[in-house]
């Protein structure tokens, strides 16, 4: 692991425990160059899991492009990153029967998840992911939540 501060892959694990429900470990670092401190993450990876497009083309699942989306929905709203990782945790639990998935039925489970968490979010997600074009599709949306 290289060190966010000097770029140094010298460096050793100073604690390590369980997280996320016991799906990732949690390792605090100290470069044994620097002596800066850093966290890492390490969790199971679902390799087998293939998105497949609107376009029909297929490519690896990838969390943290998924979570990245998730995270611009949620900008400036009361949404904890715990309550990201406990969703995407339990879609994953779901997904990972599966060899392949489509992009909507990864849409459909995130806004299912947002929903629960947070309006506004699950409002921006879905305007995104729905590609909403207008100012009836967002009045359509808030009549169903409400």
């Amino acid at each position: 692991m290289q060190c966010s501060n000097c770029h140094s892959i010298k460096n050793s694990v100073i604690d390590s425990r369980l997280t996320d429900n016991n799906n990732a470990i949690r390792r605090r670092r100290e470069c044994d160059q620097c002596g800066n401190r850093f966290t890492t993450f390490e969790r199971l990876r679902a390799t087998n899991l293939m998105t497949i497009k609107k376009d029909q083309t297929r490519e690896e699942y990838d969390r943290e492009k998924l979570e990245r989306g998730i995270w611009h929905a949620c900008r400036k709203r009361p949404v904890n990153k715990n309550q990201i990782d406990e969703m995407l945790n339990k879609l994953e639990e779901q997904w990972a029967q599966k060899n392949e998935i489509t992009t909507t039925e990864i849409g459909q489970g995130v806004l299912e998840g947002l929903k629960k968490i947070d309006p506004v979010a699950y409002i921006r997600f879905a305007s995104v992911y729905q590609e909403f074009s207008d100012i009836k599709s967002f009045e359509d949306l808030i009549e169903k939540l409400g």
